[in-house]
């Protein structure tokens, strides 16, 4: 099942090289380089260790936006998703933060908190942290009643309740929010750098851009959607870890 798994993962890996490969070919646009140009100039970027300079500068505000929004956003969903008050309270927030245009709050925070790593930090968990909130409260909310009801049946606590009931079944969603919300910091760490100040791969990217690279330009963007893959599989890996057993649904009520 997991060698099928993998195959499936790489014909459609395949499937997409192939087909930027004849796009490149064709030409789609003078702008579209092939992707055997994009993965030549990704090489030279590795080789003289200018990608790794340009993520020492795009993980800092990346790292801390996701751990931040991660740690609050479960936290704040989690508090949402067990009292009607607070959700009728906060939910409309969060809501509103994840259907704001993001490039129109960019100068507010600018004009704020500068153009430092503060402003990158916000910019990734005004991203981030929308979608970890409302994924892990509605998991909470969601929890089949009769699970709660009968681990209460057998004297257990509220601690035993939200630890061992309602956090084992939320878990599939949450983590699908942590993941959204990993995916969404990404974009929001990329779009700090191209709005508020050219550093680390956004400074490649528009460097690239300026120059007419594209082929370094695609490069820079390839490596960031492959970062965020791997991301993605850590998270998955962790879930499977922490929440062996689990089969990722709900028992009916």
């Amino acid at each position: 099942m997991i060698h099928r798994s993998l195959l499936l993962k790489l014909l459609s890996a395949a499937i997409v090289f192939g087909a930027w490969e004849i796009a490149g070919r064709v030409p789609v646009s003078y702008a579209f380089p092939t992707f055997i140009d994009s993965m030549a100039a990704l090489l030279r970027m590795t080789f003289d260790g200018s990608i790794f300079v340009a993520y020492g500068e795009t993980l800092r505000p990346l790292v801390v936006g996701v751990a931040i929004s991660a740690v609050s956003g479960i936290g704040l969903g989690l508090w949402i998703g067990l009292s009607a008050r607070f959700d009728w309270l906060f939910s409309p927030i969060f809501v509103v933060m994840q259907a704001a245009p993001l490039a129109a709050l960019i100068p507010i925070l600018v004009m704020v908190y500068g153009i430092g790593l503060t402003s990158k930090v916000f910019v990734v968990c005004i991203m981030a942290m929308p979608v970890i909130v409302l994924n892990t409260a509605s998991a909470v909310r969601n929890t089949p009643g009769s699970l709660k009801e009968m681990s209460r049946s057998f004297l257990a606590s509220e601690r035993d309740v939200l630890l061992k009931i309602i956090l084992p079944a939320a878990s599939p969603v949450i983590f699908s929010g942590l993941r959204l919300g990993v995916s969404a910091g990404f974009i929001g760490a990329i779009l700090s750098e191209l709005k508020i100040t050219p550093t680390g791969v956004g400074d490649i990217i528009t460097y690239s851009r300026s120059i007419a690279d594209y082929p370094s330009m695609y490069a820079a963007i390839f490596s960031i959607i492959l970062l965020a893959v791997l991301f993605l599989n850590l998270l998955e890996k962790l879930e499977n870890v922490l929440f062996e057993g689990n089969n990722r649904g709900y028992v009916s009520d």
